[in-house]
């Protein structure tokens, strides 16, 4: 069932949507070569402890830390590690939080040091399919409209977008219905409505969109060895368009 929020619903999901940000800030100047992913983790948990915030996704599904950590050929879901990032290195840290019984969610790709001109290509290209998402979530579309026009951009730019992998509504929890995939065709899907949280999550590769699941059941890797990036915002649907609640 789709759970629509009321306006001052939505007001309160600011909170947590705003740690999220805050998050996202703090660690951009963090992540350079040397620094391991098991560090941007113990701080996370300690951030959020400051921030009167829960670190979610612990003990979620049995997922045992407060962040995804995904580097290069990770597309999602990898567990922090004490391997230093390198140099020329990408890497995605997710992160839920829930503050004052409300979610949000955000996902960012951080270059490690210099990195390749197709590496910046390639995050260049992923954020701009996040903005051209948000753009086309307003009240009326369809979810195939938002999508339609994710896809087509990275497309264009000659990427592929993950299909195994999906976005989600979001509210009291992480995973609300409807869940959707980041491809889709003009006028097909669920129409957004006033009231909706959504994240807008695309996850686009160099190579293949197929994706493989590590023995460990959670990090997921493009089949290919290739590249992936991602970039995740929370929003509102509002009469007045729609609302980034994990703005940075």
């Amino acid at each position: 069932m789709v759970t629509l929020k009321s306006r001052v619903e939505i007001e309160e999901m600011r909170t947590a949507g705003g740690i999220v940000a805050a998050f996202h800030r703090a660690i951009a100047d963090m992540i350079k070569p040397g620094v391991t992913t098991l560090d941007i983790e113990k701080f996370a948990v300690k951030f959020l402890r400051e921030k009167g915030a829960k670190a979610y996704t612990v003990g979620y599904n049995g997922y045992p830390f407060a962040t995804c950590a995904s580097v290069n050929d990770v597309i999602a879901h990898g567990f922090p590690n004490n391997k230093p990032l390198q140099q020329g290195d990408i890497v995605t840290i997710d992160i839920v939080a829930q503050a004052n019984g409300w979610i949000g969610d955000s996902a960012w790709t951080y270059a490690v040091g210099e990195i390749s001109e197709e590496a910046r290509k390639l995050m260049k290209v992923t954020k701009e399919c996040l903005d051209i998402g948000i753009v086309k979530a307003v009240v009326g579309n369809r979810i195939g409209d938002v999508m339609h026009a994710v896809q087509t951009h990275a497309e264009q730019n000659g990427y592929s977008v993950v299909r195994d992998l999906l976005g989600h509504a979001v509210g009291r929890e992480m995973h609300e219905e409807p869940n959707y995939p980041h491809i889709g065709k003009p006028g097909k899907g669920f129409r957004l409505k006033e009231g909706m949280v959504l994240t807008i999550e695309p996850m686009i590769n160099i190579g293949k969109a197929a994706m493989k699941v590590d023995p460990d059941g959670w990090t997921a890797r493009t089949v290919d060895g290739s590249l992936s990036a991602q970039y995740e915002h929370t929003i509102a649907i509002t009469a007045e368009g729609p609302i980034i609640l994990t703005v940075q």
